[in-house]
């Protein structure tokens, strides 16, 4: 199997890697970092947690000389929480080569951030502040040699078309451009054409077999009365820690509580949440002082935590998309996991589509345990890859919709 080292990667940054714990490129890097390192314009479809992000880090730090005019290198990320995890993950090699890197996003005070950034070798930036920052001629783009668009397909859906035509346009058009996303069919693949000159595509497909994903995909047959009563079933058993997806913010907040008087260490995520509020609950979560995040599917798209060792769908997916997303926070870096869905009759026949559809199912339709199994019988148990966090038994509590 290439090393780093064999694929080019300096021996400063290689060290870096490895005091992260990481001493072997995944196959998205091995697809990636060869073509990127020499320069070429690169279209990667990959999905989540398939380790995209070092692909284009580890080259934009090799690539970017500390003397360079700054910025010299600009990641377009659709969300503040996944600009902030690309902030922290390049800044990890950053230092190996003395390079300064900077995100910027709504939410905070923008004339310390335009300081910031206006010195950065490096920044990642969400369209709308970065559009801000431009307006205010905080700093120009002219001096951008590398442009990376992560999560491109996310942008365009949450409706940043505009902004990004902008800021592209505003960077040299001699560039070297990395556009990474879910897909590159429709509008997505016409756009990637666009900025980019001469690209070579790469297409990381998941794996359709669930052993290869390592993730244990599971779907829980349960009545609308029994719901929270199957989601406490789960979260009492064997696991690190959890991501539970709901529908609305208020869904997501009343979840929350319902979870806390069951004595679940949990909080709420989502939109209406402040940029403070929400980077605190990412980091009581990434460090285990929380165990249990309940997040909408937004305010998810940037997680980016090893540890995840259960995703559960108490609302289930809207669609096969949402449902790789979601369910791709876990199994990530080479770990194992578990994805489960609580699964209502009225849901029963798209959550079969979507297992047929992913290849998740027993042929063609999902595997699904009835709540009765679910609620801790002898033989409806599931472990968590970690087995510390096995609980106490917890008082009653009033099941209903949360």
């Amino acid at each position: 199997m290439q090393s780093f080292a064999d694929l080019g990667v300096p021996e400063n940054v290689v060290r870096a890697l490895r005091n992260r714990g990481i001493t072997a490129p995944f196959p998205v890097q091995r697809l990636v970092l060869g073509d990127v390192l020499e320069g070429r314009d690169v279209l990667v479809k990959a999905p989540t947690g398939s380790g995209k992000t070092l692909a284009f880090a580890i080259p934009l730090v090799q690539r970017t000389a500390p003397a360079a005019p700054t910025p010299a290198a600009l990641v377009l990320a659709p969300t503040r929480e996944l600009a902030c995890q690309i902030s922290e993950e390049l800044e990890t090699i950053a230092r190996a080569r003395s390079l300064r890197v900077c995100a910027v996003y709504g939410g905070v005070g923008i004339s310390a951030q335009a300081r910031r950034a206006a010195k950065a070798h490096i920044l990642v930036a969400t369209p709308g502040r970065l559009e801000d920052l431009l307006d205010r001629g905080a700093f120009s783009l002219d001096s951008v040699r590398l442009l990376v668009l992560d999560e491109a397909d996310r942008m365009l859906d949450m409706g940043f078309r505009p902004a990004v035509d902008r800021i592209v346009a505003a960077c040299p058009a001699k560039r070297q451009t990395l556009f990474f996303s879910a897909t590159l069919d429709g509008l997505a693949g016409k756009i990637a054409e666009r900025y980019t000159t001469d690209a070579v595509v790469h297409d990381h497909a998941p794996p359709r077999d669930p052993a290869a994903q390592k993730v244990d995909h599971r779907f829980i047959e349960v009545s609308a009365d029994k719901r929270l009563g199957a989601l406490l079933a789960e979260l009492d058993r064997e696991r690190d820690l959890a991501l539970v997806f709901v529908r609305t913010k208020r869904g997501a907040d009343r979840l929350a509580k319902r979870l806390q008087g069951a004595e679940i260490k949990a909080l709420a995520i989502h939109g209406d949440k402040s940029q403070r509020q929400r980077e605190q609950a990412l980091q009581r979560f990434e460090s285990g002082r929380i165990d249990t995040l309940v997040a909408t599917d937004v305010a998810a798209r940037g997680i980016d935590v090893d540890r995840v060792s259960h995703v559960i769908n108490y609302d289930p997916p809207a669609d096969q998309d949402t449902y790789v997303h979601r369910v791709g926070r876990t199994g990530r870096a080479g770990r194992s996991g578990v994805g489960i869905t609580l699964v209502s009759q009225a849901d029963a026949g798209d959550m079969r589509r979507i297992a047929r559809n992913l290849g998740i199912g027993d042929g063609g339709a999902p595997k699904q345990r009835s709540a009765r199994q679910a609620s801790g019988e002898p033989g409806g148990g599931a472990r968590g890859r970690s087995g510390r966090n096995r609980r106490r038994r917890r008082a009653p509590v009033a099941a209903g919709r949360a």
